[in-house]
């Protein structure tokens, strides 16, 4: 029923250190805001126990995650991060896998990755990974990998002023998935934007079709970025597979492009007829 509170467990922490990896649990989960078992076990052995995994966010969404990166890290032998990777291109199009409100931590003995329901996987250059499911254990969190002195961090913040937070704290990384996705969506109900990416410093790279005046002609003799400030950096045409562009290349109506630059330059040329 809706209205109902959701059952999450919250903060999961690995640190990998002169060779060795540990990871650890609070074995808190909360029902809404209550604290209702201090002792579950977040933790998972997979691979024969050459993978550790630990959970955070809803718990059901959490073993649903789980269940599909076990089958992948069964598919390609234990390789987490081919397994991690060939999870985020099933999330495109697994319309269950994009609601799923989890994160998982999973590490082995030379890599370490978050793995996200919303088709993020990072891998930090430190070796350090913390995960929690709400605002309170994200804090709590990132507060205990700053003293360990590590550089790079990256946390996901659920709202504006959590990042803001965190941001305070000196986390160099802030990661807002609902909040892309909805800015994401918002392009795509455009009707004339296919996909869209955007980075930061104002950056996108947005999937589309060639207008008019990028048709039937090379793009060397177009001079594209001279007039619109964007780049056609790659084509699919009906039935093939993307290839990257070349002065010689020649675009069709029934072609699909990815346009590089800024984000005004970028959807103006998009929305061209």
């Amino acid at each position: 029923m809706s209205g109902q509170p959701t059952i999450r467990s919250t903060t999961i922490l690995a640190v990998r250190r002169d060779g060795q990896v540990a990871i650890g649990g609070d074995g808190q989960v909360t029902i809404g805001n209550t604290t209702v078992k201090h002792d579950t076990n977040k933790i998972r052995r997979l691979c024969g126990g050459k993978v550790l995994v630990g959970f955070a966010g809803s718990a059901t969404d959490a073993f649903a995650l789980l269940e599909r990166f076990e089958a992948r890290l069964d598919e390609y032998k234990g390789n987490i991060r081919r397994a991690a990777i060939e999870l985020a291109k099933d999330w495109r199009t697994d319309r269950v896998l994009r609601r799923l409100e989890s994160l998982l931590a999973a590490v082995d003995r030379e890599t370490s990755l978050i793995i996200s329901g919303s088709g993020d996987v990072i891998e930090p250059t430190d070796g350090v990974v913390g995960i929690g499911s709400d605002l309170e254990a994200s804090i709590l969190t990132t507060s205990r990998l700053l003293t360990f002195k590590h550089p790079q961090i990256w946390a996901k913040a659920i709202s504006e002023p959590h990042a803001e937070i965190l941001e305070q704290l000196g986390v160099q990384h802030v990661i807002r998935p609902e909040h892309d996705m909805g800015r994401r969506v918002a392009h795509l109900v455009r009707g004339s934007i296919l996909d869209y990416v955007e980075f930061e410093d104002d950056f996108v790279m947005v999937r589309t079709q060639p207008p008019a005046d990028a048709r039937d002609r090379p793009l060397g003799v177009l001079g594209l970025r001279d007039k619109y400030g964007i780049t056609i950096v790659a084509v699919k045409r009906p039935g093939g597979t993307w290839q990257h562009t070349t002065a010689q290349t020649v675009l069709y109506d029934d072609d699909q492009i990815i346009v590089q630059g800024t984000k005004n330059l970028a959807e103006r040329f998009s929305s061209r007829p």
